[in-house]
């Protein structure tokens, strides 16, 4: 039993309390002092992030080497499924992340594709041919986003769509393009044996995917990504925050068209033919779209899964007539009623996440409340 000096007063419960001690002599809790910072860990990163990152890269080296060990009947299906990722990825960037639903960028897949055929003409290499598409697109997107960018919602998807037909109809009309009756760079590309070409085909779509899907990965873990969610969610409380919107929407879609123009010179050397009425066809949007819903839009790993979905059935109904779009549309119904986040949406639910783009905080104290500190918690 503590000992107090003789004409020392023992202290009241007023003192016991404002020294931190209880009547029973135990230490009372107390919520933080005003002033003092809690330390927290804050991250962004993670095992399974690293994990991710390093098995898409072995993935892709393994991958690489495809031409030398299999035949051109397994890596041609692999160049539309690399493809798709691709195109899959980049619409998410506008949608998922910008916030703009676009049914147009089939628009820079023809430009990119007709491009590629133009300077083949002019006896430049049509697989150089994909830098110059891809900096084609970026020049028409601008005064095409210029027109587009007081639109917004439904008016934009719509104006976007317009875009793309009003191509359509233009290079229908031109003979020097081919007309109705489309190019073709088999001429062009003679001089390479088939299985040569398909192998640089095939290496090309497989880069294009890896820098694409890293370039987006790389481009929303920026404070781009911050501002391009926040647009998202509500474009005049970003503003209000200082996020530059219009900057935000300008970027993601140039970026877009550039991928997009990319995508569209791999396409025609894939095909070795193109016609407007194919290559401007709205059903690449509508492809895009059912990618990026069933696998999980606004995520990072979403579009990848529902590209590996939509490429499955595609391969497995597309020999059975009108029942493929019965598959895809059943698929879609399916998802949609019971992931309306996506498939990915029910992993990240669970806490999965392979490829983080926000801030996770860790180690942050249990929050102080009276009842804690009055009843002593029930932990023991």
């Amino acid at each position: 039993m503590p000992m107090k000096r003789p004409g020392t007063p023992a202290p009241s419960s007023a003192d016991q309390a404002a020294s931190g001690q209880s009547a029973s002599g135990q230490a009372a809790l107390s919520p933080p002092a005003a002033g003092i910072t809690v330390p927290v860990s804050v991250s962004r990163w993670s095992t399974s992030a690293t994990v991710t990152t390093a098995g898409s890269a072995v993935a892709v080296g393994v991958l690489a080497l495809a031409p030398y060990l299999v035949g051109t009947n397994i890596t041609q299906p692999m160049v539309t499924l690399f493809l798709l990722a691709g195109m899959a990825s980049l619409w998410n960037l506008l949608a998922g992340y910008a916030g703009m639903i676009s049914f147009g960028q089939q628009a820079y897949l023809g430009i990119g594709a007709y491009l590629v055929w133009l300077v083949t003409k002019a006896g430049v290499s049509p697989f150089a041919g994909i830098v110059v598409a891809a900096a084609g697109c970026a020049v028409a997107a601008v005064p095409i986003f210029a027109v587009l960018r007081p639109l917004s919602g439904g008016y934009f998807a719509v104006a976007t769509w317009v875009v793309a037909t009003c191509f359509f109809l233009y290079v229908t009309n031109q003979l020097w393009l081919g007309g109705g009756t489309g190019v073709s760079l088999a001429g062009q590309l003679s001089g390479l044996p088939p299985v040569v070409r398909q192998a640089y085909t095939y290496w090309l779509a497989l880069a294009l995917m890896a820098v694409i899907v890293a370039g987006v990965y790389l481009l929303v873990r920026s404070r781009f990504g911050l501002d391009s969610r926040a647009v998202h969610d509500e474009p005049a409380a970003a503003a209000a925050m200082g996020v530059e919107v219009q900057r935000t929407r300008w970027l993601a879609y140039i970026l877009a068209a550039v991928g997009f123009g990319a995508v569209g010179g791999t396409l025609i050397i894939s095909t070795l033919y193109i016609d407007p009425a194919t290559v401007f066809s709205v059903n690449y949007s509508a492809d895009m779209l059912f990618m990026v819903v069933i696998g999980g839009i606004g995520t990072m790993e979403g579009p990848i899964i529902g590209a590996v979905i939509f490429f499955a059935v595609q391969e497995k109904f597309s020999s059975y007539g009108a029942w493929y779009l019965v598959a895809i549309g059943a698929v879609a119904i399916v998802v949609v009623l019971t992931a309306p986040g996506g498939l990915w949406g029910i992993a990240a639910r669970c806490g999965w996440s392979l490829l983080p783009v926000g801030y996770r905080v860790r180690g942050a104290p249990a929050p102080w409340s009276p009842g804690a500190a009055a009843g002593g918690g029930g932990d023991g």
